[in-house]
């Protein structure tokens, strides 16, 4: 049934376009960003099979709704343990010893302004682009304290980089995470993104560089006792371990690679009823991590119940609700006009600059509902344009958004929006080189 013409459509339509108004308006309204779009899910659902109902088809709805709730299971089960593990790491104090260890080098300001912006690079692709924009904000923070100049041109950097830097991993970013989960891209294709990230972050950076001080800040205050935790190491061991299987999984048994990441939990599990039943049990880890360091024994419970539950379950509300606005049939429509009639180049461009205005997150599930027929090339441009394209404006990235909460007063809308042509120049140029260095990718189809 094409409801697109019916009444329930309009309805589907001003429903979505109202919970998401709300999501968007979370840093001044403190609603959380899944209540609004679970509820239009919900109500989205009902209307549609309420029409169905009476039709000769009542259970097609069931199915569809089915249908979506497997592609949630699946993202929702991997993220659940990547962030049990990222919650893991940062109870073991690794990324605050990162923070220590770099606030306590007396680099200049210009040096930093680099330093965090190639970490935040190379670490998105490992444990997401949020959590890496957050970590590089506090030694930011640490670092810049009486340079409000600095905070805001090192946010901005950092936040460029950490978008481009999971542009080119299955792990970098939920719309990376996606399309590899749906087996579109495989795991190694995606570096071929790797040149365009690169030209992503450098070419804004470069021009930001000039505008950071070559001096060097006053010395920051760092706590010497503080050091990692014990068993912090080996955790970082079994997350590579754990991204290791579950890409395995996904290549060689052709498993969702959902099924290797609760593999590598179940793993860091284990561990953690380890280092609970031998907490300070030897003179030696006494000796070494005295009160400071480990004052209280590992759950692995307890790192699970700290994940992002507001953002899983907006997750799932996103995912419904477009779902049920493709199953109405917007979506043939959309995809009719961008695909049919721009064509797959112009169409996956535009995308990025429609995930700079809404987000990442819902712009790559319409495509992917969509299926537009399109060559490896086009699938990577797509994956590389939504990922970078929230860049563009602070509130167009998870990760501005946050840093807009962490750094306030200090990073804001109007400090991103001045430095905006940098970055679409840095935007234009990846696609640019993107197209360039992988036109043999336009003869490749997806499997």
């Amino acid at each position: 049934m094409d409801l697109t013409s019916h009444w329930v459509g309009p309805v589907a339509i001003f429903l979505f376009v109202l919970a998401y108004s709300l999501v968007i308006t979370e840093e001044f309204t403190n609603l959380r960003k899944s209540k609004p779009v679970m509820l239009a899910a919900g109500i989205i659902w009902a209307l549609v099979a309420w029409q169905y109902a009476a039709s000769s088809q009542p259970h097609a709805v069931e199915e569809a709704v089915h249908d979506y709730l497997t592609e949630f299971a699946q993202l929702f089960l991997f993220l659940l343990a990547a962030m049990t593990y990222v919650n893991a790491m940062s109870e073991r104090n690794i990324f605050l010893a990162l923070r220590n260890w770099l606030t306590q080098r007396s680099y200049s300001y210009r040096s930093m302004f680099w330093i965090t912006g190639a970490l935040s690079f190379f670490l998105s692709p490992m444990i997401d682009n949020l959590t890496t924009a957050l970590v590089m904000c506090a030694v930011v923070l640490a670092i810049g304290q009486g340079n409000p100049r600095f905070i805001g041109i090192a946010c901005v950097n950092i936040v460029v980089a950490a978008n481009a830097g999971g542009a080119f991993s299955p792990f970098g970013d939920i719309t990376t995470l996606m399309v590899w989960q749906r087996g579109i891209v495989d795991f190694q294709t995606f570096f071929a993104l790797f040149v365009p990230s690169v030209v992503n972050y450098l070419v804004p950076a470069l021009i930001m560089s000039f505008a950071v001080p070559r001096s060097k800040p006053a010395s920051s205050v760092s706590d010497n006792t503080l050091r990692m935790k014990r068993g912090a190491r080996r955790i970082i061991l079994l997350f590579v371990c754990t991204i290791m299987t579950a890409v395995s999984f996904h290549n060689f048994l052709h498993l969702p690679p959902f099924l290797g990441m609760m593999t590598g939990l179940a793993g860091l599990k284990f561990f953690g009823y380890f280092l609970r039943i031998t907490h300070g049990a030897t003179e030696f880890d006494r000796k070494q991590y005295g009160e400071i360091g480990d004052t209280s024994p590992f759950d692995s419970f307890r790192e699970v119940s700290r994940v992002e539950w507001d953002t899983l379950l907006f997750f799932f509300g996103v995912i419904m609700c477009v779902g049920g606005l493709g199953f109405i049939g917007y979506l043939d429509q959309v995809s009719a006009f961008l695909y049919g009639q721009l064509g797959p180049t112009i169409a996956n461009v535009l995308v990025g600059v429609m995930s700079a205005l809404v987000d990442n997150i819902p712009v790559m599930v319409a495509v992917l509902e969509m299926e537009p027929q399109m060559s490896m090339q086009q699938w990577l441009l797509v994956t590389l344009t939504a990922g970078v394209g929230g860049s563009l404006l602070s509130i167009g990235s998870a990760a501005g958004i946050a840093l807009m909460g962490q750094a306030r007063g200090h990073y804001t809308f109007f400090m991103h929006l001045r430095w905006t042509p940098a970055i679409a120049l840095g935007y234009g140029l990846s696609i640019w080189v993107h197209l360039l260095i992988n036109s043999r990718l336009d003869a490749v189809m997806p499997s």
